[in-house]
């Protein structure tokens, strides 16, 4: 059989997938080639009139040529070719090479899922021909019937295993489509929350600082370069940062700078404090990267303390903030607490800081807690897994 066709698979990589008018056009070129050439030399053989050969011939080659329209019409396909079949059977001597057309039309009718159109087609023109050609002295021989019977229901069953290997190839596609489209909405999600973070805490670090440092410009210019300077490392820590986020949606390179991890959480405070708020570290793991966490947990926590504190700064009007890291059982366990205003209602704990917080939570396994404060502000508790990759 013409492997284009059923052969066909879903995508893989690497894949070959012949066109689809090859589907049509093998079965018509094969059919040629074993009618036509057969009846010619039958004609000359049998010494036939010259009507009857050009009849043979003509029907020879008429089947293939109906193949052509079956991509497009596969049901009306199959009623001509079965036509041109039983004119062959009724109206030529019973001799002459098998009408393979008609096979190959009943193959790509159920195939293109044009199965009544088929059945029927074929049905009439079997009975037809068994009936109108026993009385038009056609030898029927019962083993005959049996093997051309035979042979038509194997051109319908594999018909249908083409049908429902191309349905299962079909939904194959469809399943890996959607995949890719999770993965890229996941991906999208992924940087637009590391972009958030990146860009969301450098521009507030930078615009307290940039307060700082205009404030006390003239009454205490130290303390107002050190602010300055703050604002320079800050903002070449950010275009480093997003270089490697872009750098990751380019070329999916590894990223150009190295994450953040614990070590980096007093830099991460030194860069908040100001002089109106005042915001302490307590780091409660042990001094040695044995008892660290995983590099994706210690990232994780870095991102959310940064998150929560950025908050803070914008929105939380608090004058002392305090971070303490600690290990509790088989959790890193991260607090971000502040004696700001709070919040009032769940609409103040919905912006997508405070969602890409949970995310990352989740990601990872663990969970958020965001609660009023007693005596005013807002508490912040992450929870992740200590030995999440």
């Amino acid at each position: 059989m013409p492997g284009g066709y059923w052969s066909e698979r879903g995508p893989q990589p690497g894949g070959f997938r012949p066109p689809a008018v090859l589907a049509v056009v093998i079965p018509a070129v094969v059919s040629f080639l074993v009618q036509v050439p057969a009846s010619v030399g039958i004609a000359v053989w049998t010494h036939e009139s010259a009507s009857t050969a050009a009849l043979s011939i003509s029907l020879a080659v008429a089947g293939p040529l109906a193949l052509l329209a079956s991509r497009r019409w596969p049901g009306p396909t199959v009623a001509v070719v079965a036509a041109l079949a039983l004119a062959d059977v009724l109206l030529l001597p019973d001799i002459g090479p098998p009408y393979i057309a008609v096979g190959f039309a009943i193959i790509l009718g159920v195939a293109r899922g044009a199965l009544v159109w088929t059945a029927v087609s074929a049905g009439v023109a079997w009975v037809a021909a068994v009936v109108l050609g026993t009385l038009a002295g056609v030898d029927w021989h019962p083993i005959r019937i049996a093997a051309t019977t035979a042979a038509l229901a194997l051109c319908f069953g594999i018909g249908w295993f083409i049908r429902v290997r191309r349905g299962r190839a079909q939904a194959y596609r469809v399943e890996a489509q959607r995949r890719r489209q999770i993965a890229e909405q996941r991906e999208r999600v992924r940087i637009a929350r590391e972009l958030h973070d990146v860009i969301g805490h450098a521009l507030s670090q930078i615009h307290v600082q940039a307060s700082v440092g205009l404030h006390l410009m003239d009454r205490d210019p130290e303390q107002a370069r050190q602010a300055l300077a703050t604002v320079k490392e800050t903002s070449k820590l950010a275009l480093d940062e997003v270089r490697s986020v872009v750098g990751v949606i380019r070329m999916g390179d590894a990223p150009l700078a190295p994450q953040a991890e614990l070590d980096q959480l007093p830099r991460l405070v030194a860069g908040v404090r100001s002089p109106d708020l005042d915001v302490s570290l307590d780091d409660r793991l042990g001094a040695t990267q044995a008892d660290r966490p995983g590099r994706s947990v210690q990232w994780a926590v870095y991102r959310i303390a940064q998150e929560a504190l950025t908050n803070i700064v914008r929105h939380a009007h608090a004058s002392h903030a305090s971070v303490c890291v600690e290990r509790a059982a088989d959790d890193v366990v991260v607090t971000v607490e502040d004696d700001g205003r709070g919040f009032d209602s769940e609409a103040d704990v919905s912006g997508a800081g405070l969602l890409g917080m949970r995310e990352r939570a989740e990601l990872l396994g663990g969970e958020i807690e965001l609660v009023p404060r007693e005596g005013g502000g807002t508490r912040v508790v992450a929870r992740l897994p200590w030995s999440a990759v």
